[in-house]
């Protein structure tokens, strides 16, 4: 089931440039590092992020974590070459699409 979500979320990212301006991906094996990263993002890295921001998200009703999800959207960005965000509100929407392709995979795939 990981892989399924796994290969869902490379098609949904190389389909992002697409749908939002400001992305682009080069190819798909650049799409499959970039899933593989932010998978790994957000498995190891988020839940220490959101601990620690959690007056944050208290205070903004879970707003918060948008910013979040984007900046995670950006540093990989900065870190894998193919990959481009142009500017933070490119990456801010490129992760709430691909959090809301997540959450609709969710619903059909139980671990």
């Amino acid at each position: 089931m990981i892989l399924l979500r796994w290969f869902i979320t490379t098609l949904a990212i190389f389909a992002l440039p697409f749908f939002v301006q400001g992305i682009t991906v080069s190819s798909i094996l650049t799409a499959v590092l970039v899933a593989a990263c932010l998978v790994f993002l957000n498995m190891v890295v988020k839940p220490i992020v959101t601990l620690l921001t959690l007056p944050l998200n208290i205070m903004t009703l879970g707003l918060f974590s948008i910013i979040v999800n984007g900046a995670f959207f950006w540093f990989v960005a900065k870190i894998i070459q193919g990959f481009t965000v142009a500017n933070f509100t490119a990456a801010i929407i490129g992760a709430l699409v691909i959090s809301i392709i997540n959450w609709i995979i969710s619903h059909f795939i139980h671990d």
